[in-house]
């Protein structure tokens, strides 16, 4: 009688920890963090982050037309400075990316609005971000400034593929001196 009461009461304190943790979870609560891009904050931003680039194609630190790399482009230009958003100042990276059938580097120099595809975004935001990724915000507009979505419909804004084998994050973190940038390497 002892044995079994000893099984029981080592089988009851076994049990109800793990009940306990089982419970624990509350059911309102999402078990899976959202997308980390997309979301209406980061596609806000995008939108006032556009409107403080405007004029970017005359900024002083401007490279030359290069040779690009997919996802981005057969040519690329690349400026830089700070921006100002919601009274904020972060420093700023813009790609613009051309493409099309028959563009040249010269095309390109000829008439860059023409060939112009997408311009893409790296922004370095507030501590407390994206801490994990140096706090870089990516985005990727039109050339009109509308925000594109992948082929799974979601807009690219914000940590875009974060935690994902491929995209932005997973490309740019694998830049030498760990700082998610290519054109200092």
């Amino acid at each position: 009688m002892k044995k079994r009461f000893a099984i029981a009461l080592v089988t009851t304190m076994l049990a109800v920890p793990l009940l306990a943790l089982t419970l624990r979870a509350d059911p309102a609560e999402p078990q899976e963090s959202p997308p980390n891009f997309g979301g209406a904050k980061d596609v806000a931003f995008a939108k006032k982050l556009w409107t403080a680039m405007d004029g970017y194609q005359d900024w002083k630190l401007t490279s030359e037309v290069y040779k690009g790399t997919s996802p981005h482009g057969k040519w690329l230009r690349l400026f830089s400075t700070w921006v100002t958003v919601d009274g904020k100042h972060y420093p700023i990276i813009i790609k613009d990316n051309y493409g099309g059938r028959g563009v040249t580097k010269e095309a390109v120099d000829e008439n860059p609005d023409q060939w112009l595809a997408a311009v893409t975004i790296m922004l370095q935001r507030e501590q407390g971000y994206d801490d994990d990724n140096d706090n870089w915000y990516w985005v990727k507009y039109d050339k009109a400034g509308q925000v594109l979505k992948n082929p799974k419909d979601m807009l690219l804004a914000g940590r875009v593929a974060k935690g994902m084998p491929r995209g932005c994050i997973a490309c740019h973190g694998q830049a030498d001196g760990g700082d998610y940038l290519f054109l200092n390497d």
